[in-house]
């Protein structure tokens, strides 16, 4: 069982969870797009075990303090296959486009769609959700979904950006939809809501 505390970090408020592993006090952190030093400060009173850094896609708002946490903390990296390339590309993660600066890394681990990990004794579940960017995915464990910016509450990631694609969008939003049971869903941005909600209520999961 993974215990979760949500940090609001970057000027465009993205929702950076740290995760808790309640059996063995491992940690995991998602999207660190700035620095945070209350998430830092949490990490080490924590005993300062982070395993991963996990990135739901690869735009700088997601990743701009990925790289240097997994070096202060000995973390691996941990993202899905297409996602890589934006790690070092900055035309493709917008920093390039926002006059930001973040050092080219690449990620420790690579998954593919359906691939598992454990945070101490928990699973972890990744799925490819595609359609914000071509490398974007969702970590799933417990009762919960690390949505990155694929599904928002009653919305979802737009697709004007590099390799994004609405037709992969809605296939994203499908398989989201249809997942078995209900789950507490973390956006990239915003508020939290719960799959059940957004099937009755997201303007694009609704007609799917």
């Amino acid at each position: 069982m993974i215990d979760i505390e949500l940090y609001n970090v970057t000027a465009i408020a993205t929702n950076c969870c740290l995760l808790i592993d309640s059996e063995t006090g491992c940690l995991a952190v998602t999207d660190p797009g700035e620095k945070s030093d209350e998430l830092i400060n949490s990490i080490k009173e924590k005993g300062g075990k982070l395993e991963y850094v996990m990135l739901t896609h690869g735009h700088y708002d997601h990743i701009g303090y990925a790289k240097q946490l997994s070096e202060m903390f000995g973390a691996k990296i941990v993202t899905g296959v297409e996602n890589n390339r934006f790690l070092s590309r900055p035309e493709l993660n917008l920093s390039a486009k926002h006059n930001l600066k973040i050092d080219k890394f690449s990620a420790d681990i690579l998954l593919n769609d359906g691939d598992t990990f454990k945070l101490g004794s928990t699973e972890i579940k990744y799925i490819t959700t595609p359609g914000h960017t071509c490398g974007c995915g969702c970590f799933i464990f417990d009762n919960t979904i690390i949505a990155g910016d694929t599904l928002f509450c009653e919305s979802f990631g737009r697709t004007d950006l590099p390799s994004g694609n609405l037709e992969e969008m809605m296939s994203s939003i499908r398989k989201l939809k249809n997942l078995e049971g209900d789950y507490n869903v973390i956006p990239g941005h915003g508020l939290c809501t719960t799959l059940e909600h957004e099937r009755k209520y997201n303007p694009l999961m609704s007609r799917l």
